[in-house]
């Protein structure tokens, strides 16, 4: 398994790989959210089923508007998730009719958050888009917290390992539902 830093990830992101990286409290497993291929492979190495949806991550929001529906979203909704971010909080907000299925499952929104986690940011600038994220696990399993677990865990199934450390928070991140404030997991 290739072993790479973010800025070396984007021909091989942008061709259909998937790639392990550290993020604010877990590694995740990534690729392009515009590549239903790579995205079906991502789901097939984690073994999730399509209809749960996938998270996009992003170094800013600029970067998730082709993903988002903001029509759907008054002012206020959007200002309380922009005083969020960047930071630990993921919000469910509506898709775009083009999005696809792959990455809102069964649902008419999907799961987005701007980053603070320097690696993070970083992959996604340089990719210029978001990148599709979901703990590397499979799933039911505890999410990998080292590099040497990705390795153990993913050799063969992966293309890539990104180095970098782990962000300081110890839960996943907060989930709220953009359209009514609700929290859907409390990660914090």
């Amino acid at each position: 398994m290739l072993q790479l830093h973010p800025s070396e990830i984007k021909d091989l992101v942008l061709n259909g790989g998937v790639i392990a990286y550290p993020t604010e409290a877990v590694y995740g497993l990534g690729c392009d959210p515009d590549n239903d291929t790579a995205i079906q492979k991502l789901l097939a190495v984690k073994q999730r089923p399509w209809q749960k949806g996938l998270i996009l991550v992003a170094s800013e929001f600029s970067q998730l508007v082709d993903y988002v529906d903001e029509s759907q979203l008054s002012a206020e909704q959007l200002e309380f998730a922009f005083s969020k971010w960047p930071g630990p909080f993921t919000f469910v907000m509506p898709i775009k009719p083009h999005v696809s299925r792959y990455l809102c499952g069964e649902f008419d929104s999907i799961a987005v958050r701007v980053s603070a986690h320097d690696g993070v940011r970083a992959l996604c600038q340089a990719l210029g888009k978001p990148l599709v994220s979901t703990s590397a696990n499979l799933a039911g399993e505890d999410p990998a917290l080292s590099g040497d677990e990705i390795l153990n865990a993913f050799e063969g199934k992966i293309d890539a390992l990104v180095l970098g450390a782990l962000g300081e928070q110890r839960q996943p991140s907060t989930i709220i539902d953009a359209r009514s404030g609700k929290i859907l997991r409390n990660g914090q």
